[in-house]
């Protein structure tokens, strides 16, 4: 099952996703500039594979819901999200925040 959620973060809204596979969910915290993710977004992808794109993105790992996105530390960024402020260990909220 997919669920598309609006969510209100600090007065903005986003776009939560929620893909509910096997034994697993995929949780993704979406703006109109990036997006962070659970921990299936591969980060080293983005910047070496794909890094011409300039994806803003950052990963938490651990998390099962997309409140618990939010409110995790990033483990990893993009370089291009670097670029921006986004550091790892700064909250899902915070990165999305400055992605807005």
């Amino acid at each position: 099952m997919v669920r598309l959620q609006p969510l209100d973060v600090e007065g903005r809204q986003v776009l939560g996703v929620e893909v509910a596979l096997p034994k697993t969910n995929l949780l993704v915290v979406s703006t109109e500039k990036g997006y962070i993710m659970c921990g299936a977004l591969d980060v080293a992808l983005l910047n070496e594979k794909l890094a011409d794109r300039g994806i803003l993105a950052g990963r938490a790992v651990g998390v099962r819901t997309l409140e618990e996105l939010l409110n995790a530390p990033l483990e990893s960024v993009t370089l291009y999200a670097q670029e921006r402020g986004i550091r790892p260990g700064m909250t899902g909220r915070e990165a999305i925040l400055k992605m807005c």
